[in-house]
């Protein structure tokens, strides 16, 4: 039997999912190698992601925030608030 070889990989993960991510795997008995070898092999295996890919769901500070947009959008065309095509504008309208 061949020996087995193996080769690092280095990525780079947001601090805080890596720290979620990590506490859900220890409560599986998991570690973060373990995980990702297992999804590598299941790449392999399979030719395929081994999960569902979709897109996120739109939280509610999201939802805030798009409506908050409209406003502002309707406010400009409507001429009751103020845009700015430069910077030089709107520095120049906050010095006054």
């Amino acid at each position: 039997m061949e020996a087995l070889t193996t080769s690092a990989i280095n990525v780079q993960v947001d601090t805080q999912d890596k720290e979620k991510a990590t506490n859900i795997l220890k409560m599986l008995g998991l570690n973060m190698s373990t995980y990702i070898n297992m999804a590598i092999k299941q790449l392999i295996y399979t030719e395929e992601i081994p999960f569902r890919v979709k897109k996120p769901k739109n939280n509610a500070e999201l939802l805030e925030a798009l409506e908050e947009s409209e406003v502002i959008l309707k406010e400009l065309k409507d001429g009751k608030r103020k845009g700015y095509d430069n910077m030089e504008d709107l520095i120049k309208s906050l010095e006054e």
